[in-house]
């Protein structure tokens, strides 16, 4: 028999993944066991909203629904449109930024209007939730294997839970896999155009799309001219045409390529965690174990293999490859290329259904009474809250500098009483270059605000920072803090401070109350890093910082704490401050 006959169609499962064999287990077992794996996603993708992104989502989604337009010029920030643009094109990648989730960030607000955090919570739970059922779903299917199919879903959640934000992105990775399903299935085949439109609106990810239908369009020509048969070829081939021509209607039409290549060229971009690539063999371990797995996999049986699988993990696995936040496209994928092509399959025990469900139940215990799971609620520690609060009780409407981060925050809260000097929406590189400038008081010496940094907040006629002092996966100080917070720096004066932000104003009017701030300045900074690390102990670089500048100002008892508040919480051995710590304890 030759190769090509010996290829399986596209509906085809490999012959040498055996069902599941039929056990005595009562019939309500396996419904049980699905409600079980229901509560246990549920409770892992629950997460407080902890995204500096959110806000300025939701802010947008109200603009819009309130005023039905796009928030073209930008509304919200002082300084998008300043300045000349860094490269070619940056004016189409704003308009991009802009405007390309405009349908999903009216989806987020009205869920926020009518729900609040709980129903945003809920959202984005039920969409990864989604999105890991259809990936068990889909191998189940192709596996002929139940608990096949709730492996590859808890596969699946393993990176989903990684990426557990309320973000538009997550339509999108939503949308690849019903895609996929639908495919798979031969079934509604004429909902795809509809979904395509509403995608296209919803997050520039909608070429994914053509991706996923390209595929399998691909996989029918290839099998239609070596004769082989491919259920509903021309429906596919026509549908696919009409789905990738219909997201020509969305604001920026099919620039969307365009605008990925030009992401390239912008350092802004390049500074941002999910641009970069992954590490390979590193955090999180899920993603490489699913990659590995699946190309082994694939390798092994690649006689067999179909034409779909061999492009669509070819292309999933360079998009995660690229950018960590495609790594999901992989935690969706992966699952069902292993389950299907694995060349060996074992029974499941006669007794398997009762220990998956002891082991969903105590999944569940653990994750409440740790306090992780089922969290419909705001994460009001990570944000300016009582910052926003101050300002707008005082109506201060002047020229604001803001860290990237505070900013999406402060849009929600502020505008339009107050616009934010930069967001995350990545508008502006010339404005970013000259952030990052004023954030860490370049070329000036420590406790001094350097002319340079003085000649910025100038030309922007600064008149208030409201800042945090740590990027805390990095670990990485702000040294304006220090600048502004100097007895040198006479113009500017400390008048807001809590665990969560400063506020320093320039020349503030007399009658508002004026903070000690060359000794709060340096006590926000401990207890800010504390406040974190007690609610994110995965990152305790902070700690590691201050206990390093702590131990330069000849501070021992705070270089004492925070060395060992990091070095309670870090995984990393770390000779160097373990030896510091143990050299101050001598004394």
């Amino acid at each position: 028999m030759s190769r090509r006959n010996r290829r399986p169609d596209s509906h085809a499962v490999s012959a040498t993944l055996a069902p599941d064999p039929i056990h005595a287990e009562p019939s309500w077992l396996r419904v049980v066991l699905i409600l079980l794996a229901g509560l246990l996603l549920l409770g892992l993708f629950s997460t407080e909203i902890a995204d500096y992104d959110t806000w300025w989502h939701l802010k947008t989604g109200e603009y819009i629904a309130h005023t039905h337009t796009l928030p073209v010029a930008d509304p919200f920030s002082y300084t998008s449109n300043l300045g000349k643009p860094a490269y070619p094109g940056e004016e189409q990648v704003r308009h991009f930024n802009l405007t390309h989730e405009w349908l999903a960030q009216v989806l987020l607000f009205g869920i926020y209007a009518i729900a609040g955090a709980p129903g945003l919570v809920l959202f984005k739970a039920a969409v990864l939730g989604a999105i890991c059922f259809l990936a068990g779903l889909i191998a189940a299917h192709r596996s002929k294997g139940f608990y096949t199919g709730l492996a590859a879903a808890v596969a699946a959640a393993l990176i989903a839970m990684d990426f557990a934000s309320d973000r538009p992105a997550l339509i999108s990775f939503l949308m690849v896999a019903i895609f996929v399903t639908l495919l798979e299935f031969r079934r509604g085949l004429w909902a795809i155009p509809a979904l395509a439109l509403i995608w296209a609106n919803c997050h520039g990810g909608f070429f994914l799309g053509w991706i996923v239908l390209g595929a399998y369009s691909a996989e029918a020509a290839i099998l239609m001219l070596r004769k082989q048969p491919y259920q509903n070829a021309a429906k596919l081939w026509k549908v696919s045409v009409v789905a990738v021509l219909i997201t020509f209607f969305n604001p920026n039409g099919f620039r969307v390529i365009q605008t990925l290549f030009r992401y390239r060229q912008s350092f802004l971009t390049s500074t941002l965690v999910e641009w970069r690539s992954p590490y390979l063999w590193g955090p999180p371990y899920s993603f490489d174990l699913l990659l590995y797995g699946a190309a082994i996999v694939l390798l092994i049986s690649w006689r067999k293999v179909r034409i779909s699988d061999w492009l669509l993990f070819a292309a999933f696995a360079a998009a995660a490859l690229t950018a960590y936040r495609n790594l999901p496209l992989i935690g969706f994928f992966a699952p069902i290329l292993i389950a299907a092509w694995f060349p060996k399959r074992w029974p499941a025990p006669r007794l398997a259904g009762y220990g998956v469900g002891i082991l969903m139940v105590a999944a569940i215990a653990a994750g409440i009474s740790m306090g992780r799971f089922y969290q419909f609620r705001v994460a009001n520690w990570e944000y300016p809250s009582g910052a926003a609060d101050f300002i707008r009780s005082h109506g201060i409407s002047k020229p604001m500098f803001n860290t990237y981060e505070y900013g999406g925050y402060l849009i929600w809260r502020l505008w339009p009483q107050q616009r934010v000097f930069i967001d995350g929406r990545a508008l502006n590189e010339s404005v970013y270059q000259d952030y990052q400038q004023i954030l860490y008081n370049k070329g000036a010496a420590p406790n001094v605000l350097g002319a340079e940094c003085r000649r910025l907040l100038d030309r922007y006629a600064v008149r208030i920072v409201v800042m945090n002092t740590f990027e805390y996966v990095t670990g990485a100080f702000y040294p304006l803090a220090l600048a502004l917070g100097s007895p040198n720096t006479e113009d500017w004066k400390l008048v807001y401070e809590d665990k969560q932000s400063l506020i320093f104003y320039r020349d503030p009017p007399a009658d508002l109350p004026v903070l000690d701030k060359a000794r709060l300045t340096i006590d926000h900074m401990e207890a800010e890093c504390s406040l974190h690390i007690e609610h994110e102990p995965a990152y305790p670089l902070c700690a590691r910082t201050l206990g390093d500048l702590s131990l330069r100002a000849n501070d021992s008892e705070r270089a004492k704490r925070m060395l060992g508040l990091y070095l309670s919480n870090t995984a990393d051995k770390d000779p160097s401050a373990r030896q510091a710590l143990r050299q101050l304890m001598s004394k």
